[in-house]
């Protein structure tokens, strides 16, 4: 690291603790912001932390629906999102008025909605889940058939995983991993011989169905740590590169070519860190009755898993 982003990293430091804040980032951001985060996780370990967090201001280093999730199981902190511009292309695939006619026309059927959405459309969502926990989420609600949304790919997966019930699916996607192909993964198999390949659930049904071991991004820091093997094909998003070589130093972590890059997780560099605790900018609000509707399906998200 550069003298001048280790000064950079002193400063934010050094804000952090005037302003009673904690620095929550995702698995997918830049290195840089990673070191810096107090925490570093995937949605449900954050949304977990921000709940139960003691510091009087949350610094979101991710995308808008996680900024939105902590902000309604924290709703007396203040939460920042250093580039508010931030979002993400699957959250934006269904609306709250688009839910709201998918229920009319299946009533009575409960909503399984990934975290991976608008603050609307988890007020509608009898239930939140992650790519770590979707399975048992499912499986906890006890009934035949669920509607899920909205990431066809993760609903097609838990399907295979819970064959006792129907999954509907919403037609949406990770366009990071929906686009990998199958053929970019054998090419990778080919060009490391005896390597495990580890998808994330967002990916395609033929790409999971290739993989080794199909799982969330803690999963798969986790799934390092025991694995024998000494490198590992790895397919989500080229972030979590990072942490895997701090978790397992040791071992070699390939990427896909070309790499997976989510544009909106790279936006968050340490100067918008630092502006956004300088200057207390970025705040992100839910209004209360759509912030009450659904901090249930989130509480009831936490709860599992």
């Amino acid at each position: 690291m550069s003298g001048s982003a280790e000064a950079l990293m002193t400063e934010v430091r050094a804000l952090v603790r005037e302003r009673r804040a904690t620095i929550l980032a995702h698995n997918y951001q830049a290195a840089e912001v990673q070191a810096v985060a107090d925490v570093v996780g995937d949605s449900l370990e954050l949304a977990r932390l921000a709940a139960a967090s003691d510091a009087e201001v949350i610094v979101l280093a991710g995308v808008r629906f996680m900024a939105e999730t902590a902000a309604i199981l924290a709703p007396d902190k203040t939460v920042l999102l250093p580039v508010p511009e931030a979002g993400c292309p699957m959250a934006d695939m269904i609306t709250a008025e688009q839910l709201a006619a998918w229920k009319a026309g299946n009533p009575g059927v409960p909503v399984v909605m990934y975290v991976n959405s608008s603050a609307e459309v988890k007020a509608l969502t009898d239930v939140c889940c992650t790519s770590a926990n979707a399975v048992e989420v499912v499986r906890s609600l006890g009934v035949s058939r669920v509607l899920f949304g909205p990431d066809r790919n993760l609903g097609r997966w838990v399907a295979g995983q819970v064959s006792e019930v129907e999954v509907s699916v919403w037609d949406g996607c990770c366009p990071v991993h929906d686009t990998v192909s199958l053929e970019t993964v054998l090419r990778a198999r080919e060009e490391h011989p005896g390597a495990p390949v580890i998808a994330h659930p967002e990916c395609r049904p033929e790409v999971s169905a290739e993989a080794d071991a199909v799982l969330s991004t803690s999963q798969m820091l986790r799934w390092v740590e025991v694995s024998d093997a000494d490198t590992v094909i790895v397919v989500t998003e080229a972030g979590l590169l990072t942490g895997l070589a701090k978790v397992a130093p040791a071992k070699r972590f390939v990427g896909l070519t070309p790499p997976m890059v989510c544009a909106d997780m790279k936006l968050t560099r340490l100067e918008d860190v630092r502006d956004a605790l300088e200057g207390m900018t970025g705040r992100v609000t839910v209004p209360r009755d759509v912030a009450d509707a659904a901090r249930a399906s989130l509480e009831r998200m936490t709860s599992i898993g």
